[in-house]
């Protein structure tokens, strides 16, 4: 594949397109779905909301492609390690609240357009723990393991459910360390954790 000249049509093009999708990406973190438009993404990008629909054809297209370029949590692909990380992982989003990626979570809980959009960003973490599990069932597991992070994310930041809202983090991950290591293991049981 060749690199566009710069300067060139189609080096413009991949510039502008970048600077939209930045400009969308601050707009939905913080405005979310529902009140994000596409003429507020393009005043941010300072481009015509045209433009943007011919680059990206929807506001949802759009979206799936923030979450599509949004960086997935890296998942070791070694067996035993991978509970280790996503606990990690977190533990880190228990102790701060990720006020950028809780804009997408309200989003997702409340728009199918959204919801739909997200999905792909979701199911390529899902993958990634797949992938390190050793078992028949991986793909199962790791859906397991993605809902029951994403419930106490949700639980804690968003629903700000009981106890679980102000609850230590490490006491959390402490009490979650069985569930998602026995998910992460081996039928046997060996995670090397």
């Amino acid at each position: 594949m060749t690199t566009p000249r710069t300067g060139s049509r189609a080096e413009q093009r991949r510039r502008t397109e970048a600077r939209i999708l930045e400009a969308a990406t601050q707009v939905f973190f913080s405005d979310g779905y529902d009140r994000t438009t596409i003429r507020a993404v393009a005043s941010a990008a300072a481009v015509d909301a045209g433009l943007v629909m011919h680059y990206f054809g929807s506001k949802q297209e759009l979206f799936r492609q923030v979450i599509d370029a949004a960086p997935v949590p890296e998942v070791s692909a070694e067996p035993g390690e991978v509970a280790g990380q996503i606990l990690a992982g977190l533990a880190s989003r228990l102790a701060s609240e990720p006020a950028a990626s809780l804009a997408l979570l309200r989003s997702m809980l409340t728009n199918p357009e959204a919801a739909s959009a997200a999905s792909g960003g979701i199911a390529r973490y899902q993958a990634q723990i797949a992938q390190a599990i050793p078992a028949d069932d991986a793909d199962l597991r790791a859906s397991i393991i993605s809902a029951i992070t994403l419930g106490i994310a949700v639980s804690r930041h968003l629903i700000k459910s009981g106890e679980l809202a102000t609850a230590d983090p490490a006491q959390i991950i402490r009490l979650l360390r069985p569930c998602v290591l026995s998910l992460a293991a081996s039928p046997g049981g060996e995670t090397g954790n």
